[in-house]
C-alpha cells in the first residue's frame, strides 16, 4: 500500500518506446487528502493525462502530461476562499536504478529537450504516476492567491480604523506622562 494520497503505480515493465498513456482522476477521498497535504481548503476536481515512453533501451523514461484542476485556496490577505482553475503541462524523467545517467544522456539527446529535468530513480521497478501528478499540481498552485478586489493596503487601512496603532498608544502614554 502506497503512502501517497493519489497513488497510481505503473510498472516500468509495461512501458516501451511507443509509450503508455494513463488517465489519472482523483476521487473525493483523494482530493480531500491532497487538499490537506497542500494546506488548502479544497481540491474540487483533478484530472491528468500522462504519456510515458522508454528511452535508451528502457533505462530512461520520459513522462509528459497535462493536468486540470479546480481548487480553492485561501486569500493571503483576507483568508477568504479563492476558487481557481489550474491548467498545467509538465514533464519528468526517471532512470532505472542501474542506469549510468550521464552516458545515456549523450546517446538519447534528451538533455537538449527544454522539458528535461534531472532524472529521478525508479524505485522497485515502479513509477507512481499519481504522485507525479500530485507534485505538479502542488507546483502549479498560486503561491499568493488573492480574493477579487482585496489589497493589502485596504486591509491595513481597515485594521487601523478598527484599533489604535502601537505608535498612537505610545504617543498618548508620553502625553499622559507630561501632564
Amino acid at each position: 500500500m502506497s503512502s501517497f494520497e493519489l497513488s497510481r503505480p505503473l510498472s516500468v515493465d509495461q512501458i516501451d518506446d511507443e509509450g503508455i498513456t494513463m488517465t489519472v482522476e482523483a476521487d473525493a477521498e483523494e482530493r480531500a487528502a491532497l487538499a490537506a497535504r497542500f494546506r488548502i481548503p479544497a481540491v474540487a476536481s483533478l484530472k491528468a493525462e500522462v504519456v510515458i515512453r522508454a528511452h535508451a533501451g528502457g533505462r530512461l523514461y520520459l513522462a509528459r502530461g497535462s493536468l486540470t484542476a479546480d481548487v480553492v485556496q485561501s486569500c493571503v490577505v483576507s483568508l477568504e476562499p479563492v476558487p481557481a482553475k489550474v491548467e498545467e503541462r509538465f514533464a519528468a524523467t526517471f532512470h532505472a536504478a542501474d542506469a549510468a545517467v550521464p552516458e545515456e544522456l549523450a546517446e538519447t539527446g534528451l538533455n537538449a529537450d527544454p522539458d528535461w529535468d534531472d532524472p529521478e530513480p525508479v524505485e522497485d521497478g515502479v513509477i507512481d504516476v499519481g504522485e507525479l501528478v500530485a507534485q505538479h499540481l502542488s507546483l502549479a498552485l498560486d503561491p499568493y492567491p488573492r480574493a477579487s478586489g482585496v489589497s493589502m493596503e485596504a486591509m491595513l487601512a481597515s485594521a487601523a480604523e478598527q484599533r489604535e496603532t502601537p505608535f498612537a498608544i505610545l504617543k498618548s502614554l508620553k502625553q499622559d506622562e507630561g501632564s
